[in-house]
């Protein structure tokens, strides 16, 4: 099976494309966007991967699957497209930037410009049907993204893993933490965000590893 994803994911990756579990994902992916509203468009299911090259992954952020209302996902975890009003987990997200690194909070909620800088924004699930958050759960995107961890973790030296909430947490289980760093907290949802979200200095602790090691920070 060839899958249209930047060549040197497609080469980490390759072992997937022709398992049973990918190919059944496929398929039922084909059926969803011929017969549905789904998220996001097509053309960016793989956006965080096309953004941000294997070999430049610098600082990973777990989400779990595409916002699911119109004109929000791009492909990229926590991320809406200009001009779109911030979700609130973004929001959040900007609110603890601006408190731990001083950066201020900008005018536009499209996080390509991390991931041009080596931050890969993975979403678990990459594909949702609108208006129903997790409707994509379980169909084997779960198995691909484990893949994707894993293989930056064993491949890979001094990556920062960013991961919000109990999901985040539990999936980031396989991560080799002596040689990257995991970060973990409450997710930025309203909903858990006082509970130690905010406050958690990950901005500033993901840049203060990356340059112990010789990485250049990230311009958060």
């Amino acid at each position: 099976m060839t899958v249209n994803i930047e060549p040197s994911w497609n080469e980490a990756l390759s072992s997937e494309w022709d398992k049973p579990y990918f190919q059944n994902l496929v398929q039922f992916v084909k059926e969803e966007y011929r017969r549905k509203r789904i998220f996001p468009p097509g053309k960016e299911i793989f956006a965080a991967f096309n953004a941000t090259p294997f070999h430049e992954v610098k600082v990973v952020i777990l989400g779990q699957d595409p916002y699911h209302e119109p004109g929000q996902a791009n492909g990229l975890c926590f991320s809406v497209r200009d001009g779109v009003a911030f979700p609130p987990s973004l929001l959040n997200i900007f609110k603890e930037i601006n408190a731990d690194t001083g950066a201020p909070i900008p005018a536009s909620g499209d996080l390509s410009r991390w991931a041009k800088q080596g931050v890969l924004l993975l979403n678990s699930t990459l594909t949702v049907e609108e208006h129903k958050a997790a409707s994509h759960q379980g169909k084997g995107w779960e198995e691909f993204t484990d893949t994707v961890i894993e293989r930056l973790s064993e491949q890979c030296e001094h990556l920062v893993f960013v991961l919000w909430g109990s999901f985040a947490i539990k999936k980031g289980a396989k991560i080799n933490k002596q040689k990257h760093l995991v970060l973990t907290s409450p997710h930025p949802s309203p909903l858990s965000a006082y509970r130690g979200f905010f406050g958690n200095h990950h901005f500033s602790k993901a840049n203060s590893y990356l340059t112990a090691h010789g990485k250049t920070p990230i311009q958060w």
